[in-house]
């Protein structure tokens, strides 16, 4: 197993450094603008170093009888996403194109899996249906699309400085790589060669970035972490609140300044700055605003994860208790507050 993830490692951080002399030869550049986190031009694309080397790894599992058909399929989908996103990098598609694509994606993934897992309810739910988890029926589906086409927008949204959604890709797929190894899972595997793609990336989009991921890395990403929480799910319903805390970073920064846009009447659809993150960023630089991430992951999220994973009663208790902080990190730095008119 450490060849084959050091192998999936190696591949990543080759085929990044290759599409960076790419980039550069034709001119592949992000260009900083007034809503830019970043202030020279950088080469974008480096999310292709990711697709390649996780699913070199993926196809040798499948290959070897260690992925069935259907989980295959599940996550060999989101390459629809990696299409579309290497189009909006090329050259810029329109927003309804690209919702479309994401749409659909979420929708074949939705039908390949066929069954979803049943929700789990814990206290003080379950006194209320008296039962510790329910089957949402047909209604999951389009809530599983919905949260899909939501993961793969959160990480478009929070791609914004360096290393921060590779950073988080590789917390998650690691934290999940460990809770499968603990329940014998076949998505340990999986999980340790995303994680191992994703940090033959970072190495290259650690600040300062030589590199940025681009549309074809955080759509593929966001996406792909959606699709193996829901297969975790289906080994431990537990785990479905086990991950919504370990990305309880992204999903409270995103959900938190949408909703102030559009509590605000502001134009919620376009472009902007105004993440908590990025505020964040402005004051205290890249490096600083990722490592301070890393420490809430680390020493916030993961003890909360694991203690929701061994008390699962408590799990709607431990997701507010992790997100509550977030919120107000998120209210400290103006999330969502639209930028005062340049005089």
């Amino acid at each position: 197993m450490l060849f084959h993830y050091s192998a999936v490692l190696l591949l990543a951080w080759l085929t990044t450094g290759a599409f960076r002399y790419y980039a550069i030869k034709r001119n592949r550049l992000d260009i900083p603008n007034h809503r830019s986190s970043h202030s020279v031009p950088t080469p974008r694309g480096g999310g292709w170093g990711i697709v390649v080397a996780f699913y070199a790894g993926l196809l040798w599992l499948y290959v070897a009888g260690v992925l069935d058909d259907r989980r295959f399929a599940a996550l060999s989908l989101p390459v629809l996403v990696v299409a579309v996103g290497h189009a909006d990098d090329v050259a810029s598609l329109a927003m309804r194109w690209r919702f479309a694509v994401h749409v659909l994606t979420a929708v074949l993934i939705v039908a390949v899996l066929s069954h979803l897992p049943p929700l789990w309810l814990g206290h003080p739910f379950n006194l209320v249906f008296g039962r510790f988890s329910i089957d949402l029926g047909w209604l999951g589906y389009p809530l599983a699309v919905l949260a899909l086409v939501w993961c793969i927008n959160l990480f478009n949204f929070m791609d914004g400085i360096d290393g921060i959604a590779a950073s988080q890709a590789l917390f998650v797929s690691g934290s999940l790589a460990a809770y499968s190894y603990y329940l014998d899972s076949p998505l340990f595997t999986v999980a340790v060669f995303l994680a191992a793609a994703t940090m033959g990336f970072l190495i290259w989009n650690w600040p300062p970035a030589r590199i940025f991921m681009g549309d074809v890395g955080s759509g593929f990403l966001g996406l792909l972490l959606g699709v193996l929480m829901v297969l975790a799910a289906e080994q431990a319903m537990i785990l479905l609140y086990c991950g919504l805390i370990l990305f309880g970073v992204f999903i409270v920064d995103a959900s938190y300044t949408l909703l102030m846009r559009v509590a605000t009447k502001q134009q919620w659809y376009q472009a902007h700055c105004c993440h908590a993150y990025q505020r964040a960023a402005k004051r205290f630089g890249h490096r600083a605003v990722l490592l301070a991430v890393w420490a809430i992951d680390v020493f916030w999220l993961l003890p909360l994860s694991l203690l929701v994973f061994k008390q699962p009663d408590y799990a709607c208790y431990g997701l507010i208790v992790a997100y509550v902080p977030l919120i107000v990190l998120a209210w400290f730095f103006q999330a969502g507050v639209a930028e005062p008119a340049a005089s």
